[in-house]
């Protein structure tokens, strides 16, 4: 095995100013002597096209440059490791990168330190079970969505812990992490979650149902879905999915693996909302006398 610092450049692949990012990076962390991979090496000059298998004990830092959907994508690429995901946002702010970009000797200093602020972050495994068959699994970092068919809504019996909920004839289900409160979840209408609390979110979506509220629930919980329409998807981040048929059971758990979300600067997840949101803070009567 190769003693060689490694760092992998996580890139989107049509964004301009993501590749000229990645390129003055892994110049200069090549000169400092680093082994750079890429997932898109021909887009990242002196990269090497990285093979998970092969590269992931050599990565000590994955840096995403991109918006939230490159981090999701980053996150793929590092899951069952402690390596450090970074995102440095570089359209607008996403709540998974840090408010304020970072210059480039600044990530250059903390990547040769190894000096980073980690918030480990929750993640959601699900599996599909057919005719008493495991026939898919997967994983989230902001959540799984169950989606209606085309034709039909999606007729949806909920377990939660082995006790019946509730069923729900809708347009769907979204289970997310605290890290995906702010994205599909939210827009449905679900609660913000700080990233901090240790929680599953459940919330269906435009539900034919006297409850159909968001609800909180603990992580070791055990969530159990039925599909009792003649089909269904299962999508997973957005990036994984299954097409569901009739009498699948779709299981949902907390996750085994964390994500190591990492920052160069140390910061608070409020100042995260308020920039996302551009929040009033001084307050919608104005100032105070």
């Amino acid at each position: 095995m190769s003693n060689q610092r490694g760092a992998l450049l996580v890139v989107h692949p049509s964004r301009p100013e993501a590749s000229e990012f990645a390129n003055s990076l892994s110049q200069k962390l090549s000169a400092l002597g680093f082994a750079i991979f890429s997932n898109q090496p021909s887009l990242v000059a002196g990269s090497t096209n990285y093979d998970r298998d092969r590269d992931l004990s050599q990565i000590e830092v994955a840096i995403v440059c991109g918006g939230d959907g490159t981090i999701l994508r980053g996150a793929e690429l590092v899951l069952g490791s402690k390596v450090p995901l970074v995102g440095i946002n570089l359209g607008n702010v996403g709540f998974l990168a840090q408010v304020h970009q970072p210059s480039l000797d600044e990530i250059v200093a903390a990547v040769v330190a190894k000096k980073f602020h980690g918030e480990p972050r929750l993640t959601i495994s699900y599996s599909v079970e057919r005719a008493g068959k495991v026939v898919n699994t997967g994983w989230a970092l902001n959540e799984v969505t169950i989606e209606r068919g085309r034709s039909q809504m999606a007729e949806l019996f909920v377990q939660i812990d082995k006790r019946p909920l509730s069923r729900w004839g809708s347009d769907g289900v979204v289970c997310a992490t605290p890290t995906g409160s702010t994205a599909y979840a939210f827009s449905a209408g679900g609660p913000v979650v700080w990233p901090e609390v240790n929680a599953l979110i459940l919330l269906p979506l435009a539900a034919h149902a006297l409850y159909s509220r968001p609800m909180v629930i603990s992580p070791d919980s055990e969530i159990v879905i039925d599909l009792e329409s003649d089909s269904a998807d299962i999508v997973g981040d957005g990036i994984r999915t299954f097409n569901l048929v009739a009498g699948d059971r779709v299981t949902l758990t907390k996750g085994q693996n964390s994500i190591h979300l990492s920052y160069i600067e140390s910061g608070v997840f409020t100042d995260r909302l308020v920039a996302k949101f551009k929040l009033p803070i001084e307050g919608w009567r104005g100032e105070r006398a």
